[in-house]
């Protein structure tokens, strides 16, 4: 009998992918690209909420009926705790809470844990009336933290930040709404995440 593996994302409106159609959110073509690699994928479960905080993931996760367990799982959080100016201290908490939490799920299995670095907003049109070097600052502390607690964990961790601020002129990167990306964005998202995936299972 074939094993269809489950995959669950967790995070905020990077992952369920924001003006974009679901289909192109970087989970969906993620299985996608693992299903044309010859692995079975069941469609991936998503809990994600545009706006979340990393506190409010945290929370909705204890309130939620999961399944007992994942093959994979993956994080991406942090972007609003920063446009809101919260505690860097209470994400670092959140985040080693989120990351425990991520590998209890994928059978404590470390490498079956993926986490995905902030990308960077203030490198988008939206955000031209705001201070850029502030807003990179700001998520490359963020992202500090999150690169830490994923080697402390034993996960691993995925740079997609660099390429947001590479395509900060290339409006096909971004979706509509000027402030999130398109669905060849997610694409590059989801083939780092492939590519660690299909080594993992060699």
């Amino acid at each position: 009998m074939v094993h269809n593996n489950s995959y669950l994302a967790l995070g905020d409106s990077y992952t369920i992918g924001e003006s974009v159609p679901l289909y192109d959110s970087f989970p969906y073509q993620a299985v996608q690209l693992l299903r044309k690699a010859k692995h079975h994928f069941h469609a991936p479960e998503i809990i994600a909420k545009t706006g979340w905080t990393s506190s409010e993931l945290a929370d909705h996760l204890l309130h939620t009926q999961l399944n007992e367990q994942y093959d994979y799982v993956s994080l991406l959080i942090g972007v609003n705790n920063q446009y809101r100016g919260l505690l860097v201290t209470d994400f670092e908490n959140d985040v080693d809470f989120l990351l425990k939490k991520a590998i209890h799920l994928a059978q404590n299995k470390t490498k079956h844990v993926l986490m995905l670095s902030i990308p960077d907003w203030g490198f988008t049109p939206f955000a031209k009336e705001r201070d850029q070097l502030v807003i990179s600052k700001e998520i490359d502390n963020y992202n500090a933290i999150c690169a830490n607690a994923a080697k402390k964990a034993g996960v691993h961790f995925i740079n997609i930040t660099d390429e947001t601020r590479a395509e900060k002129n290339n409006l096909k990167a971004l979706a509509n709404d000027q402030l999130h990306y398109s669905g060849l964005t997610h694409l590059r998202w989801a083939e780092k995440m492939v590519a660690i995936i299909l080594e993992n299972s060699k």
